[in-house]
């Protein structure tokens, strides 16, 4: 039987470690820092941490000048020159891309036809995150960057020790791995010639391109970064939402009415399921926290997802409830696309990309949720492992 809420084992085990412990606690290599209040210190404090150790282990797919892996002033220059265009005035001008995305995934539905709605809007995801950012041209490859990008994921899905393992043996999943990523870099290094030529580009490209203040090696880096990270995170959300509206009893019919109800579906959703179960920080040097010394060069994890289920913040934490969305939440209380200098550039993206898409679905005829065991799946984008089967209305 489908279950109404699922529980991801092994960051309950970090739940049930801050219970016992409080928020830091010592785990193996690393150091959680683990609560609201630890959100909030981690947040207030970026001077103490540095990610671009932290997140090593993502060099492979998105480049050593992503601004994933970019600490001080070089985050700082490259953040500025990508955020004016994920502004909400230019995020509004990509919806009727998303919405055609959408569109034509479910024109391909067949009444009865048995689906996994997870792989489904993932293939429309990356289309439209592609087309909206990068430009139509870079977006008819869309499906090559599905096929290469996926071989890249599947490397960085493991956990860093063994990804060094990898590389340094020149094991076979690395050698194809870089195989696949000198692809993907080819294309990508010939869309930004173009746009540097003055050739037609997404909004993102050329922006990126402008001026000549970033590298061809910084652009492809941001390029890469916002492609994979945008559809593998936002297409794991997606899968959540569906299953939230399919699960529980009028919230569909609820959502298709009334657009201010959807904003809190998409929020509920992201609260229970949120893209990054955890994220990492490396001390940049010593500092105290509730009364723990932590030392230079610890690495740290933090946890939305523990926060997002904790009863002292969430009354009910485990009951889907999108009327609690009424009292607006601190940042270090809901933090779904992290928070800070680093919180996630394209976040208002991503929720714009989840509501316009979940707003096709709901226009049309409601699919049936199909009995199965939905297992979550991935500490950096919690997706559905085994997908997420729905029967198309007949």
């Amino acid at each position: 039987m489908t279950p109404d809420v699922v529980r991801f084992r092994q960051a309950d085990l970090l739940t049930a470690l801050y219970r016992r412990f409080g928020p830091v606690v010592r785990l193996g290599p690393y150091t959680c820092l683990l609560g609201p209040e630890a959100n909030r210190f981690l947040f207030a404090h970026s001077e103490l941490f540095e990610v671009e150790r932290a997140f090593q282990s993502l060099v492979p797919v998105d480049g050593p000048t992503s601004l994933i892996v970019s600490d001080g002033e070089d985050h700082k220059r490259r953040r500025r020159l990508v955020q004016p265009a994920l502004v909400h005035r230019q995020i509004a001008n990509h919806v009727p891309v998303v919405e055609a995305c959408a569109e034509a995934a479910l024109d391909a539905w067949r009444p009865g036809q048995v689906l996994d709605v997870y792989q489904e809007f993932r293939r429309a995801i990356r289309r439209s995150t592609i087309h909206a950012l990068f430009g139509e041209d870079l977006a008819r490859d869309a499906d090559f960057f599905g096929a290469h990008l996926q071989v890249l994921i599947n490397l960085i899905d493991r956990s860093p020790a063994v990804i060094t393992w990898l590389r340094r043996t020149r094991a076979p999943a690395w050698r194809n791995a870089m195989r696949a990523r000198r692809a993907v870099d080819a294309r990508v290094y010939r869309a930004i010639a173009q746009a540097r030529q003055g050739g037609a580009a997404g909004a993102v490209l050329a922006a990126l391109v402008q001026g000549d203040e970033l590298s061809d090696l910084e652009v492809r880096d941001q390029v890469v970064t916002l492609i994979a990270a945008g559809y593998e995170t936002t297409s794991a959300a997606m899968a959540w939402a569906v299953f939230a509206l399919l699960r529980h009893d009028g919230v569909w019919e609820r959502a298709r009415e009334d657009d201010g109800y959807l904003a809190d579906v998409v929020n509920e959703t992201l609260r229970l399921y949120p893209p990054a179960v955890i994220s990492a920080r490396v001390a940049a040097r010593p500092f105290e926290f509730a009364g723990k010394r932590i030392a230079r060069g610890a690495f740290l994890l933090y946890s939305p997802y523990v926060t997002h289920r904790l009863a002292e913040v969430w009354p009910d934490p485990l009951r889907f409830d999108p009327g609690r969305w009424e009292r607006k939440p601190a940042p270090h209380e809901f933090l779904p696309f992290g928070g800070g200098p680093h919180r996630c550039i394209g976040a208002g993206f991503a929720t714009t990309e989840l509501t316009v898409m979940l707003k096709a679905l709901l226009r049309r005829p409601k699919p049936e949720l199909l009995p199965q065991r939905v297992v979550p799946s991935g500490l950096a984008a919690m997706r559905p492992r085994h997908g997420l089967r729905v029967r198309a209305a007949g």
